[in-house]
């Protein structure tokens, strides 16, 4: 398989986009993470509107991966053990429907994927309480503003970055060392 043939797309919200960038930046086979809104129906929103709320889009980002190199499974599997796929609508102290568990799938076997993972996880009672990830199909994708684009790689000492965004990298980092660039 060509490297272009093997190149897919994967959209996850989990929080704000800062922690899933951070983490899925680094890695193997992720060739780029792009922060931005999905699943509103307000065209071209901006993150004020956003995080008004009234947009209905969620925090998410676009994953451009080497599926030859790391499988839609792995990058799901990373997704569930980084964010809390147990609570509508918030992360942490992030409150709000664009804070909510997501995934965007791009195909019936994006979907048919995240549903099989999601039943496991389940079925091992990984979670106290019941997932509440939405599986929707993708809708449109708008990038984030410039400024969010790379934003824990030059805020690391953010009080954000580092009370909240550092310690999913370092889980990631411990957990899932066999995915690292």
């Amino acid at each position: 398989m060509s490297e272009q043939a093997s190149m897919q797309t994967a959209i996850l919200g989990g929080g704000c986009f800062w922690c899933l960038e951070a983490v899925f930046e680094q890695m193997r086979g992720v060739q780029r993470v792009t922060s931005g809104y999905c699943g509103g129906h307000l065209a071209a929103p901006s993150y004020e509107a956003v995080c008004r709320g009234d947009s209905g889009h969620a925090e998410v980002v676009k994953i451009e991966f080497d599926a030859a190199l790391v499988s839609y499974r792995e990058l799901l599997e990373v997704f569930f053990a980084i964010h809390d796929p147990t609570t509508l609508d918030r992360q942490g102290n992030d409150v709000g429907s664009q804070y909510r568990s997501v995934i965007f799938y791009a195909d019936e076997t994006q979907r048919a994927e995240a549903a099989s993972l999601m039943g496991a996880l389940a079925e091992a009672r990984v979670f106290a309480d019941p997932i509440v990830t939405e599986l929707t199909p993708a809708s449109r994708f708008y990038p984030a503003e410039t400024y969010h684009q790379g934003y824990f790689r030059g805020h690391e000492s953010q009080p954000y970055c580092a009370i909240v965004v550092a310690p999913k990298l370092a889980k990631f980092r411990q957990k899932f060392g066999k995915l690292l660039k």
